[in-house]
């Protein structure tokens, strides 16, 4: 993070109390038990614990620095002008009155400072994926977010954990309620603002589709002239938001970047892109029909930023998935295990039953757990996925804890420890088995036990 620490502290608002030598920090931490040297630590306010109480075990642990709310400051005087035990560095003391809104001002001083290209991605489902495989597919240095460093607070973590010589940055951004989107995208001033799509996602919090959609919409208000949003050809209830936005690219079939010609053999969808900026062939490492969507919107990113489709090709084979996301395992006699855990909500869902379903299987499994933030319809919502997953053809389907009886499943069970036991008793040779559900389910413990029941065969 080459910013002086001047630099730093206008950023922030901030009283120096302390200073310590004319260096830089190389990232920003906010868990104390991480913090290193050349870390700067922000001790941030959370609804169980002062993040500040733990600044002074940062600085013995070689922090470069502290930025702390008002009164902190005191307990810190002992470290005033001290070199660590673990480094000959002297720290620098930074007081600020809302150090989560320091953090937060600071990523976005820092993101100007890089220079980047900034590419924000929301969405109900599919925003990390598209991230994943934007990751990949765009030239140069990229810089993304980790696992689900996507919040308030994961976010400006990430861009200051970018490095100087980052060319893009691809961020994507989760949501919880309104003003959330609008928050982040503050901070990070994306130029290409995509929107995968918008399902009942939160409903329970927003209340609608539509008020979903305008929430979603958010990162579309600030975009700078010329800035380019990328979103579905059936944008639905985002329809009306994205009307203002004068450079659009549109993804799916119909679209400014559409995929004809699909073929779908040993692991790899092959398809023929076609983009504004020509057609070119692509060979991706996955299978999965909603991958391949997601895959779209990621080369009309490509294609708002400019990249060439041929160069998008050669990096297609680098495509990688961040963890719990349809990750595929071989256990032994040929059993076909996919890891979907990390969330799920009722499109999700079905895309994953719809994946299950066109696997060559002797049969499919389906272990549904409950998929959470559906409000008063939450119940109909398990319904229609239970009925779409027996017309997909599902042999066996498997639900996880009580709300999951909505599924009408052929068994339910008390909890994943239970669901992974049943599994390993009942599993046959060929069988496909899907493991789908919200964090909050805790079914990647399914996945662990299952592991370990039934061991995975080498190579």
């Amino acid at each position: 993070m080459k910013l002086t620490p001047q630099e730093i502290a206008a950023a922030m608002g901030a009283e120096v109390v302390a200073e310590g030598v004319p260096s830089s920090p190389r990232r920003a931490v906010i868990d104390s038990t991480l913090a290193g040297p050349d870390d700067l630590f922000f001790g941030l306010h959370g609804s169980r614990h002062d993040g500040g109480k733990f600044a002074p075990q940062a600085l013995e642990a070689g922090a470069w620095g502290v930025v702390v709310g008002p009164g902190h400051d005191r307990q810190l005087s002992s470290h005033t002008g001290e070199k660590s035990v673990h480094t000959s560095v002297r720290p620098w003391i930074f007081v600020v009155e809302d150090p989560l809104a320091a953090m937060q001002a600071l990523a976005r001083e820092w993101r100007r400072s890089l220079g980047a290209r900034v590419v924000g991605v929301t969405g109900s489902v599919g925003k990390t994926s598209v991230k994943d495989i934007a990751r990949a597919l765009l030239p140069g240095r990229v810089h993304a977010n980790k696992e689900n460093l996507n919040t308030e607070i994961g976010l400006p973590l990430t861009i200051l954990e970018a490095p100087d010589d980052a060319e893009t940055l691809v961020l994507e951004m989760a949501m919880r309620g309104r003003g959330q989107i609008a928050e982040l995208a503050a901070i990070a001033e994306p130029e290409v603002a995509v929107i995968t799509n918008v399902g009942p996602v939160h409903v329970e919090l927003l209340g609608s589709v539509a008020a979903i959609a305008a929430a979603k919409a958010e990162i579309l208000d600030d975009l700078p002239p010329g800035g380019t949003a990328v979103a579905s050809v059936e944008a639905g209830e985002l329809e009306p938001h994205l009307e203002p936005v004068a450079r659009q690219l549109r993804f799916g079939p119909g679209g400014d970047v559409e995929a004809t010609g699909v073929k779908v053999d040993d692991g790899v969808t092959e398809a023929l892109v076609t983009t504004p900026l020509g057609a070119q062939r692509f060979h991706f490492p996955f299978t999965e029909v909603h991958n391949l969507t997601n895959a779209l919107a990621a080369i009309a990113v490509g294609v708002a930023l400019g990249a060439d489709p041929a160069g998008m090709s050669d990096r297609a084979a680098d495509i990688g998935f961040s963890r719990f996301r349809g990750e595929r395992r071989q256990l032994p006699g040929g059993i076909v295990l996919v890891n979907d855990c990390y969330n799920a909500n009722p499109v999700s869902t079905r895309a994953a039953l719809d994946h299950l379903a066109s696997l060559e299987a002797t049969r499919t499994v389906a272990v549904l757990g409950e998929m959470g933030e559906l409000g008063p319809e939450s119940a109909d919502y398990h319904r229609g996925v239970g009925e779409h997953a027996r017309a997909r053809g599902i042999d066996f389907v498997v639900g996880v804890g009580l709300p999951a009886r909505d599924y009408d499943p052929d068994q339910l069970v008390a909890d994943p420890g239970e669901a992974a036991e049943l599994l390993a008793q009942q599993l046959e040779p060929g069988d496909a088995v899907l493991i789908k559900g919200s964090r909050s389910a805790g079914l990647e413990t399914v996945a662990e036990q299952l592991a370990d029941l039934v061991p995975a065969e080498e190579g």
